[in-house]
């Protein structure tokens, strides 16, 4: 019974036969199922999810509201990230205990000082691949997601470890170690065959974490021998400062490189992959570029804030392909969402694309319109119509640092190239922790 003494209406959704797998799989994945419950049952729907029970789904903006303050996520559904962690699942550690965690997360991933410390580094990293790019332009299309994906993992790199990477091989071997790490994780979660599958490839994934681990630890004493020449713009330093526990620490690097590695890298090659397909569109950021940066092929930090229309495409671009196309959280108390009840302890699924598809608030939502980004059009539009980072208090703390980045490395490539798509090739989007495109996205590159 709710406040007005009405009672609620039953929540629509496809019959609870099985755990929801095999329709999961028909539809080609959970963010395709999720766009195709929506558009059957509403903005509400209820649903078997594998791991889950019955979760209850909500794909509009307003509805939102109401779990916006939910600080906990369902812990069967991050069980996968367990065996990278010490210190307790970051993902899933109690609300007293995240709270504190993430404020110190976020003084660093959010903050001017530490984006500026690491800018320079940043732009020479982006910069050596676009000079390979260069080199091997006649040698045939270059893979966007993998190289970008691998551009966003040493970025990332280099900003949770900073000085402790003694060199470029150390860096190489840093990421190398963390490629062999998620390979074999992802593949478990996934029920998909590795490069290297059984014994090898679990071995190899346990080596790689323990080196990954000891690099961290190493850095970590540097920061505890001369906690005066530390940095709290430096993310291990901030840690130390903030009396957080070795353990804790290390997760939250390791942790940090999981979230940031794939994310930006697709964010990224989707933007050009759609750029590609809208030349008139690529010919108005180049300009930008131009504009901005003038007889420079790199831009300063300061020069970020006037790419403004740069910044209307990514964010279009992440509107029609979120990085991580869901989130969940579960209900900590009973909740009444639009004409619905639930129950605390249910599993509150957000599907991002699908909030990003509602056609209530985003007009022809399938068509690329950076336009749906200036200020006037975003006036009066729901908080929580565009949510491609989440929302509440776990959505993700490095959103403001994947934005820098993502606009850094655009800035230099469409700088410096054309991109055409490669011809006869089939992109298709599908879920791998975040949305990837299933064969790459392929793509002719030549100089401007």
């Amino acid at each position: 019974m709710r406040g007005d003494g009405t009672t609620p209406a039953r929540i629509p959704g496809p019959p609870a036969t099985d755990d929801g797998a095999a329709a999961i799989v028909a539809a080609g994945g959970l963010h395709n199922y999720q766009l195709m419950l929506h558009a059957e049952y509403g903005p509400v729907v209820r649903f078997p999810l594998p791991g889950a029970g019955l979760a209850v789904s909500v794909a509009d903006p307003v509805l939102l509201e109401a779990t916006a303050g939910i600080n906990k996520r369902p812990e069967k559904l991050f069980e996968f990230l367990a065996p990278l962690q010490e210190s307790g699942n970051l993902q899933t550690i109690p609300a007293d205990e995240h709270g504190p965690w993430r404020r110190v997360m976020l003084s660093v991933l959010a903050g001017r000082p530490s984006h500026e410390a690491h800018f320079t580094r940043f732009t020479a990293l982006t910069s050596e691949l676009a000079d390979r790019w260069a080199e091997h332009a006649a040698d045939g299309p270059v893979k966007l997601q993998k190289d970008l994906s691998e551009l966003s993992l040493r970025m990332i790199c280099e900003y949770a470890l900073g000085s402790g990477l003694d060199s470029d091989e150390s860096a190489g071997r840093v990421v190398t170690a963390f490629e062999d790490v998620l390979t074999e994780h992802l593949a478990r979660l996934y029920h998909v065959d590795a490069p290297e599958t059984g014994e090898s490839g679990a071995t190899r994934a346990d080596e790689a974490l323990a080196y990954l681990r000891a690099t961290v630890d190493r850095v970590l004493a540097a920061h505890r021998a001369n906690p005066a020449e530390a940095d709290r713009s430096d993310m291990i330093a901030a840690l130390v400062a903030a009396g957080e526990s070795p353990a804790r620490i290390r997760d939250s690097v390791l942790m940090t490189m999981l979230a940031a590695h794939h994310t930006t890298g697709v964010a990224i090659s989707w933007t050009l992959h759609l750029l590609s397909r809208h030349p008139d569109e690529a010919e108005r950021v180049a300009a930008e570029t131009d504009r901005v940066l003038g007889d420079r092929d790199v831009p300063e930090y300061g020069d970020l804030k006037k790419l403004t229309y740069l910044d209307s495409v990514l964010r279009e671009s992440m509107r029609l392909y979120p990085p991580g196309p869901y989130g969940a959280r579960e209900a900590t108390e009973d909740l009444i969402i639009g004409d619905y009840a639930v129950p605390a302890g249910t599993t509150i699924f957000y599907p991002f694309w699908a909030v990003h598809m509602n056609p209530e608030y985003w007009p022809e939502p399938h068509r690329f319109d950076p336009g749906r980004f200036t200020p006037e059009a975003s006036a009066g539009r729901p908080r929580f119509a565009y949510i491609p980072f989440g929302l509440g208090p776990r959505s993700c703390e490095g959103s403001v640092l994947a934005m820098v980045e993502a606009q850094l490395v655009l800035a230099i490539l469409l700088k410096r190239f054309r991109f055409r798509p490669t011809h006869g090739q089939n992109v298709m989007p599908i879920e791998r922790f975040v949305l990837w495109a299933a064969e790459d996205i392929r793509m002719d590159i030549s100089p401007r």
